[in-house]
């Protein structure tokens, strides 16, 4: 960024990053630019657009007709792609009518509603990014998006409905469902990325509203088996059902990560998984739980069917081998949804307390080589932490981040989304037995996990 050139800082700093999430970053540094250089605000129809200032723009489109639809400053957009790409229109809603207005008048001037640009960051196929991606997907913003589906906007662009679920106010979102414009495959996208977020007013409308739960999408899976891999909440798993998701059906990929793993039906999944509940909502809805032999012995640790898990274990010795040899990714996947006495019978069974999950899990933040204790704690399942502290889980080891047990289990505290569940059981089960305070953020902001730490030597 030129700072003997505060037009294009200007822009630079008021529009989407071209280097990092285009959700990102604030408003500051455009707002330094513009207490020292008030009069790029007025420099052309771009700006304007970017400050969703409609007096301004329509000022510039009475001089200049064509500049609605002129591409220009540092990035060659037009000014509706500016206006639909600016950090503005995401974070100072007190300008939304205005840039309303604004696109308004862009558009009654000839600019096109499926505008963007590509995003030549993107390999190996440059992305292309729309209008309608940033005003539904980035800003979330309903009555912009309104207005551009109304103007002829096409919202199938793998953009916008892979990115407009990315929220909880699905205001937006319902108006790109409600046009009829969208297609069988970015209705099953949207359904899949809303189990993504865990977010079950949003499943069971998209459902409600006719989308097909048993339509496969580009990652090979149906919105049901994401929501298994992504761990939702039994409810979401309950109204995907009652909506005629099939447990059935096979994932082609059915791990996050993994390419070429075998196909696995949710039934299936929801046992390796460590989903005990889901197994029995199944059994009792009557769907058949068809599993291979390691499968079933999984599915009864996750159920915690001792007897079943000792026949297995006796008839079938190589299920028990094969099991062994996934030891640290199950007990971690069991640790994630804090299924304490499915975690007590993969121990009893033989698995190492201290096996590695050598793959982690991006989407949970789950670092490369993390152990089960890692896992727990992250996820705030204090009863599991306990547990394995109990049978012997080292408890000072950095997962493939740097990060100790205690470390997460602060965090998970003040920074997680699943901080609701926060206590200061797994911090204290952890300090007692031992765990290094070292290197732990200190304070935290949590009261009663700073008061333990401080009874334990740790200072600001």
């Amino acid at each position: 960024m030129s700072e003997s050139d505060p037009l294009t800082a200007f822009i630079d700093a008021a529009c989407v990053p071209l280097d990092s999430g285009h959700a990102s970053g604030t408003l500051e540094r455009a707002e330094v630019i513009l207490a020292s250089h008030p009069d790029v605000a007025r420099s052309n129809i771009h700006t304007a657009a970017i400050l969703g200032d409609d007096a301004a723009v329509r000022r510039f489109l009475e001089i200049d007709r064509g500049s609605a639809t002129a591409k220009g400053g540092p990035r060659g957009w037009d000014a509706l792609t500016y206006l639909c790409f600016s950090r503005y229109l995401r974070l100072d809603r007190a300008r939304s009518d205005s840039f309303v207005r604004a696109a308004t008048a862009l558009l009654d001037a000839g600019a096109s509603a499926n505008t963007g640009w590509f995003e030549t960051n993107h390999q190996p196929k440059p992305e292309w990014e729309s209008a309608l991606y940033g005003a539904a997907g980035i800003a979330h913003h309903a009555e912009l998006t309104r207005l551009l589906v109304e103007r002829g906007a096409d919202p199938n662009d793998e953009e916008t409905p892979y990115h407009a679920p990315e929220t909880y106010d699905n205001a937006a979102l319902k108006i790109l469902v409600e046009s009829g414009k969208l297609t069988d495959d970015s209705l099953a996208m949207i359904l899949l990325r809303k189990t993504d977020w865990h977010d079950r007013d949003a499943v069971a409308w998209l459902l409600e509203h006719g989308v097909n739960p048993n339509r496969n999408t580009r990652w090979g899976k149906t919105a049901l088996h994401n929501a298994i891999l992504s761990d939702n909440a039994l409810e979401i798993v309950d109204v995907l059902l009652d909506h005629g998701a099939d447990p059935t059906l096979v994932a082609a990929r059915p791990d996050r990560y993994e390419q070429g793993s075998p196909g696995k039906s949710a039934v299936a999944m929801a046992a390796r998984r460590g989903r005990g509940d889901v197994l029995t909502l199944f059994k009792r809805r009557g769907i058949p739980l068809e599993l291979d032999a390691v499968e079933q012995l999984l599915a009864a640790c996750a159920t915690n069917d001792a007897p079943a898990v000792r026949s297995i274990a006796e008839h079938e010795p190589q299920s028990v081998r094969e099991l062994m040899a996934e030891g640290g990714r199950l007990l971690a996947s069991f640790a994630g949804v804090g299924n304490v006495e499915g975690i007590r019978q993969l121990l009893d069974l033989g698995v190492d307390v201290a096996a590695p999950f050598k793959e982690g899990d991006g989407y949970f933040d789950v670092a490369k080589g993390s152990l089960a204790i890692h896992v727990a704690s992250w996820r705030a399942n204090h009863a599991a932490v306990k547990l394995l502290i109990e049978r012997g889980s080292p408890i000072d080891v950095p997962d493939g981040k740097g990060r100790t047990p205690l470390a997460l289990a602060v965090r998970a505290c003040v920074d997680s989304y699943w901080a609701y569940r926060r206590s200061p059981e797994s911090v204290e089960a952890l300090l007692r037995a031992g765990a290094s305070a070292s290197g732990v953020g200190f304070p935290s902001g949590y009261a009663e996990v700073d008061e333990l730490l401080r009874l334990h030597g740790r200072q600001a």
